[in-house]
């Protein structure tokens, strides 16, 4: 077992929910904000450094605007987070300039991730503010996202920060204490107060329990996991709480949280980005039952024509394909050297050039 005291924190991303950040009413709570602000400021004294993955728009916009008519989810959405994301971030930057730190704004939106190229233009842009001593506040550029360009909502966001940028820790804040074995409603229902790489949590995480908004607790589970195996540690605790943040870093055996152990194998930057780039696979590689369970054993394997049964979509080289396990299980994402059509024509031959080297193939 990984003693959660061991973790020497360097840099850190929080993600903070609307859930946190918005009152009863819909509207932002501006004192809850304040507090966290305090906080993220109090580690940055102490050394760390904080990137801040922010919800929040859509609630600082929808007091600034009222529709003349009913708009569709995906427009009142755009209209409130353009007037929000504006009012959001000039709180941000009067709070955190009382304690002398400045800040710049990141909007993201799927495509940013979805080449390699974009992917490490969006994190030497971010680097460059953290040497610079600027805190990064990233939300999705909701303004010109649309339903299927959309992340799940900013759990998924803040996993791809994480990784791209290399952190300590990922801290998810909702209004709940973490990952529990039943609805939090439920007398009966226990905290899990860690969860180990192998653990199964299909018992306790469904989509009928994963509450709010476009993500919820099965997304924050999901996301913690993967994060998790590639190496850092992630807490899902109620950013509601006093001192939330000091006391994670500090004491986080006595705070009330679900800790997500990471796993102790190095993971290249490349097969990072490739482990959260499911949404912009072009197609798929069904493999035979050997490789399947070659792979599945967590063997280092290349996959070559000879184990592959059949390919699904055009995708070409360079363009990230799923693979697909002999029992028709997606089990890992991998980058394709050749176009399907020549790969296509290779199909159970023996002494080719793999279709998908190990050093680019990541299975989950």
């Amino acid at each position: 077992m990984t003693d959660k005291t061991d973790i020497r924190i360097v840099r850190i991303a929080v993600k903070v929910g609307s859930n946190v950040l918005t009152r009863a009413d819909g509207t932002l709570d501006v004192t809850r904000m304040s507090a966290l602000v305090d906080q993220m400021a109090e580690l940055r004294k102490r050394g760390m450094e904080i990137i801040l993955i922010s919800s929040g728009a859509v609630a600082a916009g929808r007091s600034e605007v009222h529709p003349a008519r009913r708009l569709d989810s995906v427009a009142e959405r755009q209209l409130f987070s353009a007037v929000g994301q504006a009012k959001l971030i000039n709180r941000y930057y009067e709070l955190f300039r009382e304690h002398g730190i400045a800040v710049g704004q990141v909007l993201a939106t799927k495509e940013s991730f979805g080449t390699r190229r974009l992917y490490l233009n969006q994190r030497a842009c971010m680097q460059t503010m953290l040497q610079n001593g600027v805190l990064p506040i990233v939300n999705e550029n909701d303004t010109v996202a649309v339903t299927e360009l959309m992340f799940t909502d900013n759990d998924e966001l803040s996993g791809l920060i994480a990784t791209m940028m290399d952190v300590s820790a990922l801290v998810i804040l909702s209004n709940i204490d973490g990952l529990y074995t039943g609805l939090p409603s439920d007398p009966g229902a226990r905290l899990l107060a860690t969860v180990h790489p192998h653990d199964d949590l299909s018992a306790y995480v469904r989509r009928e329990t994963s509450g709010h908004g476009r993500g919820g607790m099965l997304t924050k589970a999901r996301i913690a996991r993967k994060v998790a195996a590639e190496g850092i540690t992630v807490w899902i605790a109620n950013g509601r709480r006093e001192r939330i943040l000091p006391d994670l870093m500090d004491r986080p055996e006595s705070v009330p949280c679900t800790c997500f152990v990471p796993s102790s194998a190095p993971v290249s930057g490349i097969k990072k980005w490739i482990a959260h780039s499911d949404s912009f696979s072009k197609g798929e590689i069904w493999l035979d039952a050997e490789v399947s369970g070659l792979l599945l054993r967590g063997e280092a394997v290349s996959i070559l024509p000879v184990g592959i049964t059949r390919l699904e979509g055009d995708f070409e080289a360079d363009d990230l394909v799923r693979v697909i396990s002999a029992d028709g299980r997606c089990i890992g994402l991998g980058k394709a050297e050749r176009d399907a059509g020549t790969v296509a024509s290779e199909l159970g031959h023996k002494g080719r050039k793999p279709v998908v080297h190990y050093d680019f193939l990541y299975i989950e």
